[in-house]
């Protein structure tokens, strides 16, 4: 690396990753909570704890290894990772929670630190909080002078927690006092009650991450260390119960004793030397980790950009120390051992979850761009995501979806902020990988009636010229089915830039309008052609428009290159829907009427009535009344078919009315106009172009319906040519 790229303290792998972890990792829990998760649940399920618990760890570990060596990872650790994986949107629904659970550790430490101290001391008039408070300014006051001064202390603590561990494993337990009859043995915990209050001994590899910044070669350090520091720590854990267990045969003690390690220690002052020091280092391991978090995110712009302001040559996160330390001063003011950890266990876990899933994706996709050093096959990296969630709902289901909702309701306000990146993630290739799936599943299956929604094509040109079209094919898909609004440009030579201009100028103008459809521009030397073209063209793989929707032509002149269109179209099955270019009267409430003109027989009856049935499910449409009329040419028949057909609305649940005209005068578009004269939008049906037919004949056709249907509002002519019984969607046909 270039001299001048060298930012940070250029630390290695023992000192930037591997002593931040295991000092984090043996910390309060170990030495004030271990002999309470015994007490409580028993040697078997103790193990068990630590087990899942560390291959948790490990298995995100493994994954935090993949993604270090796949990218230059700079200051924020396991934020800057997840953004740069998952786009910032995800960066920052998780870089926020896991900001407060670094500064809440913080606030734990500190606190386990003084319930030693109290506990030592038990007849001194202190108060725990004051303790607390007095630890996290000093604390303060070291990472505010140096980072590398902090890090130069912990090799002294690591020397002490090494002294207290032998201490701890040549004791006996002479020391250990018999329970007196008249004190009170609390209650055990339950299994995962339990879990979550352990959970946090094992979460220190993210001490290590954090510090990626100030490492000299992170893509070597961070696997290294940190699967190392998980390895010692689990061997550690898997000893210390059974150790317990040895010398102490009366459980209850771990209940009511948090300094029981004090008591089996051969040299009691070593426990009390490592604790104190692990409280201590891991408080200050927070202190650093947790500010480098805060400014690794101003620096995006997800909160305000002072708050990253660095000093001195190495870029300092001072104002990000002051807030960290406001916020871990009200944790303990208001916090207590048992609360903080569980509260720790959830966002570290979900930290951990998305840490997995982005190593998981990565693998998946395998882009060229994905090339780690350390590689990993992806079933690992999910095993570890559905662990962390998993592990989740069986703490606290409650607490989960709080976590999650938060976590949404940070993603959809980064989203609405449109914060501009400068880093590619991987959300295109999550994305591509899933229709990647879905396009070789649906290649050898066929569509059936009862998946079918409209996939439709809209020939609009320029959405201000026709947006009418556009605004009635959305109230068809509403969301559900597929929409592509298209304009087919009459020059065949334009440039590939002036294209993509323009496609993306059409996508704006429908996002402001708050409409999901993806864009093409088609151009070509003939309009006519490029319709045709496009038509039979467009698409990939099995997903094809099944539907086109296009305005009727208002020139007599181009009237028989129309017809010919709408026989292409429906050569190539797919179904066309015809608007009127008149304006459409918008509903108001249940005076707005939507009027199907249906003749029950056929495909085209069975399409008909299901683009009647989109439209007035849709937002706008809803509250209309969805009329079903039916023309009688005897008056003897109506009687049965109006029963026939309230009994086909009930059972087919379409929530429509019903209407039965009698037409005597065999005037059937006359008997139309008057009847349909003050609906909202009406849908008639059209029939097929015959065989052998030509297209100045079907063009007569059409145009004697438009000119005969041209006095109603929001018409809509359906014609079906997909081979599927759409009168099965309503199965009393």
């Amino acid at each position: 690396m270039p001299e001048a790229e060298k930012v940070g303290y250029q630390f290695g792998t023992f000192k930037g990753v591997f002593t931040p972890n295991i000092l984090t990792i043996l910390g309060v829990i170990m030495y004030l909570r271990f002999g309470w998760v015994l007490g409580n649940v028993g040697l078997v399920p103790t193990l068990v704890i630590v087990t899942i618990s560390t291959a948790l760890t490990f298995l995100t570990g493994l994954s935090v290894s993949t993604l270090a060596t796949n990218m230059k990872v700079k200051t924020g650790g396991a934020y800057y990772i997840i953004s740069r994986a998952l786009g910032i949107e995800a960066g920052a629904s998780i870089g926020l929670p896991l900001y407060m659970a670094q500064t809440l550790g913080i606030s734990f430490y500190a606190i386990g630190f003084a319930e030693s101290v109290i506990q030592i001391i038990p007849y001194a008039d202190i108060n725990i909080k004051l303790i607390g408070i007095v630890t996290l300014a000093v604390l303060t006051i070291i990472s505010l002078k140096s980072t590398d001064i902090a890090l130069k202390t912990q090799y002294i603590i690591l020397a002490l927690i090494a002294l207290s561990l032998i201490s701890f494993f040549a004791g006996s337990g002479e020391r250990i006092p018999l329970i007196s009859s008249n004190i009170i043995v609390p209650d055990k915990a339950k299994f995962w009650t339990v879990f979550a209050i352990f959970f946090p001994a094992v979460t220190g590899i993210l001490s290590g991450l954090s510090m990626s910044g100030d490492l000299k070669n992170p893509e070597k350090a961070i696997p290294w260390g940190t699967l190392a520091s998980v390895a010692c720590s689990y061997a550690i854990y898997m000893a210390i119960p059974i150790f317990f267990v040895k010398y102490i045969t009366d459980h209850r003690i771990f209940l009511i004793d948090y300094l029981i390690m004090f008591k089996v220690a051969r040299w009691g002052f070593f426990i009390l030397a490592g604790l104190w020091g692990a409280a201590l280092s891991s408080a200050l391991a927070s202190l650093l980790s947790a500010p480098r978090t805060l400014q690794a995110m101003a620096k995006d712009g997800i909160v305000f950009r002072f708050l990253g302001y660095g000093s001195g040559k190495n870029q300092e996160p001072r104002i990000a120390v002051m807030i960290s330390f406001l916020i871990a001063l009200t944790g303990i003011l208001a916090g207590d051992l048992n609360i903080i950890a569980s509260v720790l266990s959830m966002f570290f876990l979900t930290t951990y979850g998305l840490l997995n899933l982005s190593a998981g994706f990565g693998r998946l996709i395998n882009s060229p761009s994905w090339r780690p050093t350390f590689r990993l096959h992806w079933g690992f990296s999910f095993a570890g995501a559905f662990g962390c969630f998993a592990c989740m709902f069986m703490i606290n289901p409650g607490a989960t979806f709080v976590a999650i909702f938060i976590a949404i309701g940070i993603y959809t306000l980064t989203k609405r902020r449109r914060l501009k990146t400068r880093w590619g993630d991987m959300k295109y290739g999550i994305l591509m990988l899933l229709i990647q799936f879905g396009l070789y599943r649906l290649s050898s299956k066929k569509p059936n009636i009862e998946t079918w929604r409209p996939n439709i094509l809209v020939l609009s040109g320029s959405p201000t010229a026709r947006w009418y079209l556009i605004e009635i094919a959305n109230a068809f898909s509403h969301g559900y089915g597929l929409l592509t609004v298209a304009a087919v440009l009459s020059d065949k030579h334009i440039s590939n830039e002036r294209k993509e201009n323009m496609e993306e100028t059409i996508r704006n103008y429908l996002e402001e309008r708050k409409i999901t459809a993806m864009v093409k521009v088609y151009p070509s030397g003939d309009v006519m052609s490029g319709i045709s073209e496009l038509i039979k063209g467009y698409g990939f793989g099995p997903i094809e428009p099944n539907t086109v929707l296009i305005g009727e032509t208002a020139d007599d002149d181009n009237l028989v290159k129309f017809a010919e269109l709408i026989q292409m179209i429906h050569e190539n099955k797919r179904n066309v829907v015809i608007m009127k270019e008149n304006q459409i009267q918008e509903p108001n409430g249940r005076s707005g009427r939507i009027d199907v003109w249906w003749g029950q027989k056929g495909d085209n009856a069975g399409l008909l009535l299901s683009f009647a049935y989109l439209l007035h499910t849709s937002p706008l449409w809803k509250d209309s009344r969805l009329t079903l009329k039916h023309i009688i040419f005897s008056e003897d028949s109506r009687h049965d078919t109006e029963k026939g057909l309230r009994a086909f609305v009930e059972q087919g649940r379409i929530g429509a009315d019903v209407e039965i005209v009698f037409d005597g005068s065999s005037e059937i578009f006359s008997t139309i106009r008057e009847h349909s004269k003050d609906a909202n939008f009406v849908f008639m049906g059209l029939r097929p172009p015959a065989v052998d037919e030509t297209d100045e004949s079907y063009g007569l056709y059409l145009k004697n319906i438009f000119s005969k249907t041209e006095d109603l509002h929001g018409i809509a002519y359906i014609l079906a040519a997909e081979n599927i019984e759409f009168k099965r969607i309503f199965s009393s046909f």
